[in-house]
């Protein structure tokens, strides 16, 4: 697998990476070690976790997996800190919260350092400054190599990195962690100038458009699916709209005439997209892993890019785009 930079930092992570936000949840413990292992065979690096993913139990299946392979040397550990899923208060990112978080994330992952601690959102109670100064406690204590956020409005990601590069000595932001895909380009406007003006990479997560740009939705609603199950339909259905069927009826045509699936043309499209370094696969099952990774050997040709731009081209206007921006 090819690796990259991330961001404007020594660390190199492969462009798939391995999501674990199923693990414990619709991914039980025999399929979660199928997919480490089918990853680390395809070479993968980094894995991306999360305090709150199935409770910990996430991150406490990947510790054990690691170990079982002896592999902790040979992967990019990435987790999050600051959501209280369930709670009025959804974030929180207090010094007190987000350090005993990190200190709970490594008894589980059984390890004394993550290679990437990120912040799972913006918290508006908390003062920034106070969440990014126990962000560089972190890594000055080596609980953590580098830092990261996610989730954060271009105003917000450019205003946590601007403040940590303007004080020598602080911890820069070198990703964020952003839903992207065929299906929600809205970081174009605002993060990924951003990223690329203060150096931190894009990690893209639900980069097959929670599943629908896999084209299972085209011709009905699959009983197994996340769009059949209650609890998730909402958070599918907001994709199948009329935007959303014209973007994966192109999909599926280009797909067609290059013999592959719209899962590979769909990941290799944001593969190469400016500011990203990695796509986050978050596959339930061991099998949806493996069709993801197959992407890593397609090469769009630049009709079928420019095609797929064109359908899925998010609205613009002022002041992003239009007479204020010529060049």
């Amino acid at each position: 697998m090819e690796q990259r930079p991330l961001g404007r930092s020594g660390l190199w992570v492969g462009r798939f990476a391995l999501g674990t936000m199923s693990w414990g949840r619709g991914t039980d413990e025999f399929d979660a070690r199928d997919q480490l292992a089918a990853f680390l065979d395809a070479g993968g690096t980094l894995i991306d976790t999360a305090d709150v993913y199935s409770d910990g139990v996430a991150e406490q299946m990947l510790g054990e997996f690691l170990k079982e392979f002896e592999a902790r040397d040979q992967v990019v550990i990435a987790t999050k800190a600051g959501s209280k899923a369930g709670l009025e208060r959804r974030f929180d990112t207090s010094r007190g919260h987000i350090l005993r978080s990190l200190d709970e994330s490594l008894t589980r992952l059984r390890t004394d350092h993550v290679d990437l601690w990120q912040l799972h959102a913006w918290d508006p109670m908390t003062p920034m400054d106070e969440t990014l100064a126990a962000v560089d406690e972190a890594v000055r204590s080596g609980r953590a190599r580098y830092a990261g956020i996610s989730n954060y409005s271009g105003a917000q990601a450019a205003r946590a990195a601007t403040w940590q590069r303007a004080v020598p000595g602080r911890t820069p932001i070198v990703a964020a962690q952003m839903e992207y895909s065929l299906l929600e380009r809205g970081i174009e406007r605002e993060v990924i100038p951003a990223a690329q003006s203060l150096g931190f990479g894009i990690l893209a997560w639900s980069p097959l458009g929670r599943g629908v740009l896999t084209g299972k939705y085209r011709h009905g609603m699959p009983s197994d699916s996340r769009g059949a199950n209650t609890e998730t339909a909402g958070w599918v259905q907001a994709y199948l709209d009329e935007r959303g069927r014209s973007i994966v009826d192109a999909l599926a045509i280009a797909a067609d005439g290059l013999g592959a699936s719209p899962t590979e043309v769909a990941l290799a499209w944001l593969r190469d997209r400016p500011g990203v370094v990695a796509l986050i696969l978050g596959a339930r099952t061991n099998n949806q892993l493996m069709a993801a990774l197959a992407a890593e050997e397609l090469e769009l040709p630049e009709e079928i890019l420019r095609a797929l731009d064109e359908v899925s081209a998010p609205p613009l206007g002022y002041p992003e785009a239009g007479w204020a921006q010529r060049r």
